[in-house]
């Protein structure tokens, strides 16, 4: 009996739909056939519309969160999870925040990143487990990313998120899951059918890759990590990312090429220190006292 409730289930929901408008594309050419996959990706944007709100919601509590110390806790299973563990670990080198600022959680553990585990979503148990081997507490937000909604792992997490007094935060893409009913707050991102029926990392990994950068990124800009839309917490880790650092201190501040030089040796490299420390004419301790005393906010130390 459970297969058949659970077939219906799926049969339900849109992320599991078909498209009729797709049946032949075995028999199309194949650029015929990247022109309607294209086609019907320029739908997923559009369809975080009606979820910005919610976005800008949870962006603001997980920098409310960053701002007490609380972590940004992404769990998921399968392309879900490995799109989360993505986002965590481009933070760290992108804001200058530490590694356990934003953590990715995947079903199945580290192995599941490039192997599917089977029964890894299912296992709910396993994400009270995970979840506790994290020390979750209530000064961290959790966020349950699932296709379909429903995944047993996912919706473990948010109600365990729940009885830590974690705020929770789903990312689905069908209309009213059952995960967003759980969360605080449900971002329901409705792409429809998928170009393979069923295939959600496809329209459904695109619509949560861009959610995931819009949650990371807007919380970093509410948490003082950039100058406008500049970069400055960079960590200037190679090559790139060292041209990148002078290039930014030089264009906030017009500073000559010696002087930007000598800012970021005296800095260590860190580009917000150096610009503050040009447009200030202060030392590097004193302006790094400043930003803190600031909550890193460059624009309130140089104003």
């Amino acid at each position: 009996m459970h297969h058949d409730s659970l077939r219906d289930e799926l049969r339900s929901l849109t992320t599991e739909s078909t498209d009729s408008r797709l049946d032949d594309i075995d028999l199309v050419s194949t650029l015929e056939a990247a022109q309607r996959m294209n086609a019907g990706d320029r739908s997923v944007p559009a369809a975080l519309d009606p979820c910005l709100p919610a976005i800008a919601l949870a962006a603001d509590a997980i920098a409310a969160a960053f701002a007490r110390g609380g972590r940004l806790i992404y769990v998921g299973a399968g392309t879900p999870g490995r799109l989360g563990v993505l986002d965590a670990s481009e933070c760290p080198p992108t804001f200058g925040t530490d590694p356990s600022q934003v953590v990715g959680v995947i079903a199945g553990g580290q192995i599941a990143l490039t192997t599917a585990i089977e029964g890894a979503e299912d296992d709910e148990d396993a994400a009270v487990r995970d979840l506790d081997a994290l020390g979750l507490t209530g000064d961290d937000v959790v966020v349950g990313i699932s296709a379909s909604g429903r995944t047993p792992y996912v919706i473990a997490a948010i109600l365990e998120a729940r009885r830590r007094s974690a705020l929770s935060v789903s990312v689905a893409c069908n209309p009213d899951s059952a995960a967003g009913r759980e969360a605080d707050i449900a971002i329901d991102v409705v792409v429809g059918p998928e170009f393979i029926a069923g295939s959600t990392r496809l329209k459904a990994g695109t619509a949560q890759k861009l959610v995931c950068n819009m949650l990371t990124t807007l919380a970093m800009v509410r948490s003082n990590k950039t100058y406008g839309n500049r970069m400055v917490d960079v960590r200037a880790t190679n090559a790139k990312l060292v041209a990148r650092a002078f290039s930014l201190v030089q264009d906030v501040t017009g500073a000559a090429s010696a002087d930007v030089e000598a800012a970021l040796d005296a800095s260590d490299g860190e580009v917000k220190t150096a610009i503050a420390m040009i447009l200030t004419g202060d030392s590097a301790m004193s302006v790094r006292d400043r930003l803190a005393a600031a909550g890193g906010s460059l624009r309130a130390v140089i104003s």
